[in-house]
């Protein structure tokens, strides 16, 4: 048989779709076949170039079949929308993988490893006990605000409302309702449980990494956002540099640019939505500290004067980011002075 020397690889859950072409970009194979017989098939083959759109169980199959001696390379499906011809089918698909995956200006997805994998997990189960947390809270408020019963919102007003509901002697919860929504405050309890039991194990996987421990140096990043950049990150040597890790996040404007003329809309959205929300988040905190305390974020302070905090907190994440990226793609710890070193180093090296 001709040897092979590209593949292109359309992954499911049972059957699976393999394009293969030799040196001459000539067909040489294409036939589906099953999970099992995966690691069989690629075994017998010489070591090729294999690509995969970046989807589920993407980046275990990437290791497995890398293992073997091949150079697997997973690519964004959006990326390889445009080379399928036509319709929607699985040959089709591979097909189109196969002419991707040797585009010279192709963007690639580094593979995870599986310590990588179990830590976005955490992170998954940590989001997902969050989001049923706050729909039991929500429940519960609503139902109390029928009977007239309000607090404040928050954990604080949640735990107010905890109160009312166990508070037999409270009349103005009937009977029924009371037993309902008992149900609804254990559930919201042992929910919090759950997520109290995932931050700790967040934290110690935090201390355990010197990379995550040099992240929780930045300003706005402490355990959470440091694990979480490296487990949805992985390699930073991926990007470029800072701001292209900004771009995959979301967090640069969307361009919208057409003869000659620059236009720049709001901020893309297009990246990871949790690191994004985690940066905004912990960038607003900030925001919120330096205009109680303009001087300890002077440049912040500034923003503040002619921006919407909520526009600024986007700016500081964007900020954020790079020096994330810096110091992932570089080593070493956040230093605030850097600049200012930088300037007065120059200023010094000048000739009189």
């Amino acid at each position: 048989m001709t040897r092979i020397t590209t593949i292109g690889l359309d992954i499911a859950k049972s059957i699976f779709q393999v394009h293969a072409i030799d040196a001459g970009d000539r067909v040489v194979v294409t036939k589906a076949i099953r999970r099992a017989q995966m690691l069989a098939f690629f075994g017998r083959l010489e070591p090729c170039l294999v690509g995969i759109e970046a989807c589920g169980s993407a980046h275990f199959w990437a290791r497995e079949i890398g293992e073997l001696g091949h150079t697997v390379k997973l690519m964004p499906p959006k990326y390889v929308k445009a080379y399928v011809k036509r319709g929607k089918t699985d040959a089709g698909d591979a097909e189109a993988i196969c002419e991707a995956v040797t585009r010279q200006t192709m963007t690639f997805v580094a593979v995870k490893s599986a310590g990588q994998q179990a830590l976005a997990m955490l992170h998954s189960v940590r989001e997902t006990l969050i989001g049923q947390r706050t729909q039991a809270i929500n429940a519960l408020r609503g139902h109390l605000s029928e009977l007239g019963v309000i607090a404040p919102q928050g954990l604080l007003g949640q735990a107010e409302l905890a109160r009312i509901v166990r508070d037999d002697d409270d009349a103005r919860l009937p009977l029924i309702a009371r037993v309902a929504l008992k149900l609804l405050v254990a559930q919201i309890e042992a929910v919090s449980g759950r997520i109290a039991e995932t931050d700790a194990a967040l934290r110690a996987e935090h201390k355990s990494s010197a990379q995550s421990r040099a992240l929780e140096t930045v300003p706005s990043i402490g355990p959470v956002i440091a694990s979480a950049l490296r487990a949805r990150v992985g390699d930073a040597h991926g990007f470029e540099n800072g701001r292209h890790m900004a771009a995959w996040i979301g967090l640069v404007p969307e361009q919208d640019s057409s003869g000659g003329k620059v236009k720049q809309r709001g901020i893309s959205k297009k990246g990871d939505r949790y690191l994004r929300r985690l940066l905004v988040s912990g960038a607003m905190a900030m925001v919120q500290h330096a205009q109680r305390k303009p001087d300890k974020y002077p440049w912040i302070a500034k923003l503040l004067g002619s921006k919407p905090p909520k526009l600024v907190a986007v700016a500081v994440a964007n900020k954020t980011a790079r020096i994330a990226w810096a110091i992932m793609a570089r080593g070493g710890t956040y230093d605030p002075g850097f600049h200012a070193k930088r300037t007065a180093a120059a200023v010094l090296a000048a000739p009189v």
